[in-house]
């Protein structure tokens, strides 16, 4: 241990006297120096063979050998190590290896370490495809999306509804591609008409419900049929200006509405003139709840069924505007669809009395007193003129004790009677609240206070 520690210090003596003596120094002045400082032990441990000829072999030469062999290292990401040659490490953790421990080459190069991955391999990058040549328009079932902006038909028909300008023309000359002309859905007016098809009827029916409770269903459906019907439609679609082209195509102007023309003289498609019925014992039940809203004995035909099957103008025409309505509740909300929807639909006049048709009017006004606690009704003459001549006048008038219910006039006495009992039955039914609050006005406001519930009454007379 004590010679250990000399051969220590004589060797810490020998680096501080080299570096004082320097080069100027001579071998034998340093020797000298060193014996005069040192112990006589540690000057024979220092200048012993051995140690001379140890202290001559590198350090790191020696380290090199008490080494083990490297561990492999593992590659966090099979492509890191790819994509490792290229890039200069930038993180104190991301260390260059070297090949061995023998300093590296003056000219500064590093050799990094990379381990293949036994992950498989990357595949082959996929060889890019050629664009897609552009078609003629004279091929295309319709006009181009992008030839909307240039439309002054378009932009014609946007001004005369009064759309606002944050309504896109694509999709308003999407609104006029029926599914005959164009089989690719994206690009027709199917879906758009599914949705606005349900929302006409949701607002038709519910003003008609809540402006007049006491309707029978027979009459709901009629007024329904004669707001939003295919007719109807048909008309309004006119009315708006719409022009239909002769054939559709990619070259036609995109403000036109496109569809395939029924041939003169052909009959309907078959989707149109055979209808699958709904069920054979159909009620009114089964009519309220599932039928459509006109509470049709068969299923009307489908958008979707529609597709390169020629149609009638009519069938176009409603379409589009059911189409149009869909869009409008997408693109711009359903507020704006209420106020297109009063100003365009529920500003016609409807007479809804002209819509009632009684068999038997006198037993339902019977069957009405009854089941109100009302005083049975009771027919009495109260003029007439001319009952010898040939065109007399009779004018009957119905009571219920001493309340007149109603008044009708007729050439003969049943007949004065049964339009008084008519008469009677229409001033029940017509019956229309002074204040009406619809149920979609409610919808997204967080102010309820202006909610009046609606009457509802217990139905029409059965007999």
């Amino acid at each position: 241990m004590r010679c250990g520690y000399g051969a220590n210090a004589a060797w810490q003596h020998s680096r501080k006297v080299r570096a004082v003596a320097n080069d100027t120094t001579s071998t034998h002045d340093i020797r000298q120096l060193l014996l005069r400082r040192l112990s006589p032990s540690a000057a024979a441990v220092f200048f012993s063979p051995p140690l001379r000829l140890m202290k001559r072999v590198s350090i790191s030469r020696c380290a090199s050998q008490l080494l083990g062999q490297p561990l492999p290292r593992r590659s966090a990401c099979p492509y890191a190590a790819r994509s490792a040659q290229n890039i200069t490490p930038h993180n104190h953790r991301i260390r260059a290896r070297w090949q061995s421990t023998v300093a590296a080459a003056d000219d500064g190069t590093l050799e990094v370490e990379v381990v293949d991955s036994p992950i498989t391999p990357q595949s082959p990058p996929k060889t890019r495809k050629p664009p897609r040549k552009a078609l003629p328009l004279e091929k295309l079932p319709s006009p181009h999306p992008s030839a909307a902006a240039d439309s002054i038909k378009l932009n014609a028909l946007r001004s005369r509804l009064s759309l606002p300008d944050r309504f896109p023309l694509p999709v308003l000359a999407r609104t006029l591609v029926h599914p005959s002309a164009d089989a690719d859905s994206h690009f027709n007016n199917a879906s758009l008409s599914i949705l606005g098809r349900h929302l006409l009827s949701y607002y038709t029916s519910e003003y008609i419900l809540c402006q007049h409770p006491r309707l029978p269903m027979d009459v709901v459906f009629a007024a329904v049929e004669a707001y939003i019907g295919p007719k109807a439609l048909a008309i309004i679609a006119t009315e708006w200006g719409i022009e239909a082209t002769a054939e559709p195509g990619g070259e036609v102007d995109p403000g036109l509405l496109q569809f395939k023309r029924l041939k003169s003289g052909d009959s309907l498609p078959e989707s149109l003139r055979r209808q699958a019925p709904w069920k054979w014992n159909v009620t009114t039940t089964h009519r309220i709840t599932k039928t459509d809203e006109f509470g049709s004995d068969s299923a009307p035909a489908s958008p979707h069924a529609l597709q390169r099957t020629p149609v009638p103008k009519e069938e176009a025409a409603q379409s589009f505007v059911r189409a149009l309505i869909g869009a409008l509740h997408v693109h711009l909300g359903s507020p704006l669809v209420k106020r297109f929807f009063r100003d365009h639909f529920l500003s016609r006049h409807l007479d809804v009395s002209t819509l009632f048709d009684f068999s038997t009017p006198t037993r339902d006004l019977s069957r009405l007193c009854a089941r109100e606690d009302f005083e049975p009704p009771v027919a009495r003459l109260e003029s007439e003129t001319g009952r010898l001549s040939r065109h007399p006048v009779f004018v009957v008038g119905v009571y219920s004790g001493k309340d007149k219910l109603g008044e009708g006039a007729g050439s003969s006495l049943d007949e004065a009677r049964t339009r008084a009992a008519a008469a009677a039955l229409k001033a029940w039914y017509l019956y229309r609240p002074i204040e009406v609050t619809v149920p979609s006005s409610m919808e997204g406001e967080l102010d309820t206070s202006k909610w009046r519930p609606n009457m509802i009454d217990c139905g029409e007379v059965i007999v």
